[in-house]
Order: C-alpha cells, then sequence, then structure tokens
C-alpha cells in the first residue's frame, strides 16, 4: 500500500510539473504577442520600427546568455550553461548559415504583427507545417504520407479562407500577411537547418541560441536601415522615456523567456505534444484578442480559424502514430531476425 500511495505521489506530481510548464508557456507566449502589438502598433507606444525591436529582444538575449556563460565558469554548482567562443571565425562561418534564418523568422515574424492584428496572426503564420513538409521533401528527399498531405491541403484551404475574410475588413493588410507567409517559411527551413547547426555545438540548444542572438544583433543593422527604420528611431518622441525602455526591456526578456519555456516544455513532454500545446494556444490567443480588442469576426473568419486548428492538430496525431509505428516496427525487426 505504501509503494502504491508512493507511487500515486510520483504520478500526481510529474502531471503536476506538466501541467505548471504548459501553463507558463502558455502565459509567457502570449504575453511575449500582446507585448510585442502593444510596442508597434498601440496609440501610446506606436513605435512603428520591428526591425528595430527585434534587434534590441536579440540584444537582451545575448546580454542574458553572456551572463549565464559568465556565471556559469564562476559558480558551476549555482548555474550550468555551455562553454563556446561565439567569435571563432570557425563558429561564425558555420554558425553563420542558421542566424541569417533566425534573424528572416523574428525579423518577418514582426514585420507581420506590426502589420495585422493580433486576432489574424495565427492565421498569417499558419503555414509553417506545410512548407516543413515541401522543404524535407526538396532538401531532404523525405516522403510524406497522403493522410500528411491531406491535413497540409486542409491547412492551406483554412489559410485562403481566413486571408479572404480577413481581406473584407478595414484591419487587413496585404503586407503583414505576405511578412506571415516569410515568417512561416523561414521557420521551416530554420527548422531543418538546426538540426545540422547542433552537430557544431555538441547539440547544445543553449549554446546555439547565444551564437543566434549575438550574430543577429549584426545582421539586423543594415535591415533596419534598408527598411527605412533609421529615421523612425531618431525622431520618435518618447526615445529617451524611462517607461520605453522598461517596455522594450521587458519585450526582450518576453522573448528570450519564449524559447527557455519552449525547451523545458519539450523536456518535460515531447516536441509532438509541444506542437498540439502550440495549437490550443494558439486558439486561446485569437479568443483572447477578439475580445481585448473587441474584434468582431464572421461566422466563416472563425471557421478558416477552426479549420486550421483542427488540420494542424490532425497532422500533429498522425504524425505521432507514423513515428509510433515506425518505432515498433525498428524493434519488431531484430527479434525476427
Amino acid at each position: 500500500m505504501y509503494k502504491n500511495l508512493e507511487e500515486h505521489n510520483r504520478l500526481v506530481n510529474k502531471y503536476l510539473k506538466i501541467f505548471f510548464v504548459v501553463a507558463l508557456y502558455w502565459c509567457t507566449s502570449i504575453l511575449t504577442v500582446f507585448v510585442n502589438k502593444h510596442l508597434l502598433s498601440s496609440d501610446t507606444v506606436n513605435l512603428g520600427a520591428p526591425l528595430f525591436m527585434s534587434w534590441f529582444q536579440c540584444v537582451i538575449s545575448t546580454i542574458i546568455c553572456y551572463v549565464a556563460c559568465r556565471l556559469s565558469r564562476k559558480y558551476p554548482s549555482v548555474i550550468s550553461f555551455p562553454d563556446g567562443n561565439p567569435v571563432d571565425i570557425d563558429t561564425f562561418r558555420k554558425i553563420l548559415p542558421l542566424s541569417v534564418l533566425y534573424t528572416l523568422m523574428i525579423g518577418a515574424n514582426n514585420l507581420s504583427l506590426h502589420n495585422v492584428t493580433v486576432a489574424f496572426y495565427y492565421i498569417g503564420r499558419s503555414l509553417t507545417t506545410v512548407f516543413s513538409v515541401v522543404l524535407s521533401w526538396l532538401l531532404l528527399r523525405q516522403r510524406t504520407s497522403f493522410k500528411c498531405m491531406l491535413c497540409c491541403g486542409a491547412i492551406v484551404v483554412g489559410f485562403w479562407l481566413g486571408v479572404d475574410q480577413e481581406s473584407l475588413t478595414e484591419v487587413f493588410s496585404w503586407r503583414g500577411t505576405v511578412y506571415g507567409v516569410l515568417s512561416s517559411l523561414a521557420l521551416a527551413m530554420y527548422s531543418i537547418q538546426t538540426k545540422k547547426s547542433l552537430s557544431y555545438v555538441n547539440q547544445e540548444v543553449w549554446l546555439l541560441s547565444y551564437y543566434n542572438n549575438l550574430y543577429s544583433t549584426i545582421l539586423f543593422l543594415p535591415l533596419i536601415i534598408l527598411n527605412g527604420e533609421l529615421e523612425t528611431i531618431i525622431t520618435y518622441p518618447h526615445m529617451w522615456a524611462a517607461w520605453f525602455w522598461a517596455a522594450m526591456t521587458l519585450s526582450g526578456i518576453c522573448g528570450f523567456a519564449i524559447g527557455f519555456v519552449t525547451a523545458l516544455e519539450i523536456q518535460v513532454t515531447s516536441a509532438l505534444t509541444h506542437n498540439i500545446s502550440g495549437t490550443a494556444k494558439a486558439c486561446a490567443q485569437t479568443v483572447i484578442a477578439t475580445q481585448y480588442y473587441r474584434d468582431v469576426r464572421s461566422a466563416l473568419w472563425w471557421t478558416s480559424n477552426i479549420v486550421v486548428l483542427l488540420a494542424s492538430a490532425a497532422y500533429t496525431r498522425v504524425k505521432q502514430l507514423e513515428m509510433l509505428r515506425h518505432h515498433q516496427q525498428r524493434n519488431a525487426a531484430p527479434q525476427k531476425a
């Protein structure tokens, strides 16, 4: 009886830990989106410089990683952070392709958020799964099952329906929609390239994040100028206000935190469970956004969201079952031999 009680308590603690980690991911992710949107488009802040904000977020993340690295060397028993040298030329050359994709991904992401509503934000970036399947076939020659293809087709239908319904509103932005698609493409390419780049840093995710954020602070500078944000920054009326930099710092901390809680959620659950969690979070985020900004949407607009959400969840489930079946077949093969 004691042993059963002990196992019961251990199981309860495990589920509580998963619940709190998933809740932390949801809160952090949703807070990050709303904070970024407030900085970019609200009446009080209205920075209007999404790439500058992306650059500052990378600066904050780099500083946090650098401090963690230094503290890890001085107090290894208190804090753990992988050791590395970001200014090594060979490391820079190997990680640079991934850092370019990372810069494009978060830059296009904030450009999209600047131009579209939070409610439409998920639909605008919903093609990541589709791009992942296409790129896996083009670059890695990995075939996709018919069921997964059906799910991808449903996502595309939901995306186009959402764009069609959003175009009927006064807040629709083709530019924001295109940036959302580019962000999805960059994320899909980034995910594929990450597997290769992790081998250069001994599979250390945080070290790779450190390098990416540091290199992106350099890569963003010419993009800020090309996007015409330099004049916007110079003439911004609140540039020297303490509350503005406090809000920017909060945004940067949120940007770093989302990477941490994402890795934590994958660690306590799995990558596929994280995808399901992200899909459900997007649904909650959309509902919260429509209520917070008092957006009245049509039945077809909501239908597009439901189609994308259900198709994304179905794709994740199909992949999960395929991976399980492949694992069982692989384990059964040696026994038959």
